[in-house]
């Protein structure tokens, strides 16, 4: 019997540990389109890491999927993403338009987008989304240019990378 107990103790006690640790990771896609000669961005967030930064950072009270929500949210995402996210197309500093955004399950997706961009030989991305806030904080970026793919994590001690195709 106490082995019982002392084999249960020691099979619960690292899942217990394991379950309460929690992974802070964002996903950023950059795909360029040369259809449309555009570059579309599709970065996915977890909506309670971001409500947090949102709401310490400009002292607010987004409320996100509530009835309480904020209106007008989208100011302060666009705000937000604008000063964490920066991105060089062929060495040249480009802004993106913010699109929108989309809640599914418990994260936010945000969609961006960058207009007139004729050919892509590289792109340097700086993510420092969430970082302030959880120094744990990964942020992985896909992208693809024409058909080659490329990927990086980022992390606060790395937050900038150029991705050449």
């Amino acid at each position: 019997m106490k082995f019982k107990k002392s084999f249960l103790l020691l099979l619960v006690i690292p899942l217990l540990s394991f379950s309460a640790h929690k992974y802070y990771l964002s996903l950023t896609q950059i795909k360029f389109k040369e259809e449309t000669k555009s570059v579309q961005i599709i970065i996915n967030v977890f909506m309670d890491d971001i409500e947090l930064a949102l709401n310490k950072d400009y002292s607010i009270d987004l409320q996100l999927t509530t009835k309480k929500e904020l209106e007008n949210n989208d100011i302060y995402f666009e705000k937000y993403l604008k000063s964490k996210l920066q991105l060089k197309i062929d060495n040249v500093a480009k802004e993106f338009a913010y699109i929108g955004k989309e809640y599914d399950g418990d994260l936010v997706y945000f969609y961006l987008e960058i207009e007139n961009i004729a050919t892509v030989s590289n792109i340097e991305v700086t993510n420092k989304i969430l970082m302030k806030h959880f120094p744990g904080q990964q942020n992985l970026i896909k992208s693809k240019v024409g058909k080659k793919n490329k990927s990086v994590l980022l992390t606060k001690d790395n937050y900038k990378e150029l991705l050449t195709y």
